[in-house]
């Protein structure tokens, strides 16, 4: 018999709920919001997508899943912040961007606890 799951802590939902947010924001960013004007539509989300979509294979243990988000969710960091900083007409894109990441690294942070020795 195997043992029971460890039922999943509140903040490991919250870093899948902005994990799946993240998802969503650069589909419509890209496809629907601001669709680029000089690189092919399939591309883009290929390569703003297809990286977010990598954990899902690790899905059946969440925290490690959200590490690898985490680790990931740096780039899209980086890509709010020179959105934001750059583009005015997307700037609130950008500001998204941002703080979903935030909420997901900050998800992965809370939800860490200390060995006892």
């Amino acid at each position: 018999m195997t043992p029971a799951p460890t039922p999943l802590k509140p903040v490991y939902r919250i870093g899948l709920a902005a994990w799946a947010a993240l998802v969503v924001l650069q589909l419509v960013w890209h496809a629907w919001l601001a669709p680029p004007e000089r690189a092919p539509l399939a591309l883009v989300l290929a390569i703003t997508v297809l990286p977010l979509l990598l954990p899902i294979t690790a899905l059946r243990d969440a925290r490690r899943a959200l590490l690898w988000v985490g680790v990931l969710s740096l780039f899209y960091f980086s890509h709010g912040i020179a959105e934001a900083w750059s583009s005015p007409a997307e700037r609130w894109l950008g500001l998204a961007e941002i703080a979903l990441t935030v909420l997901l690294i900050g998800a992965l942070g809370a939800g860490v606890t200390r060995k006892r020795s």
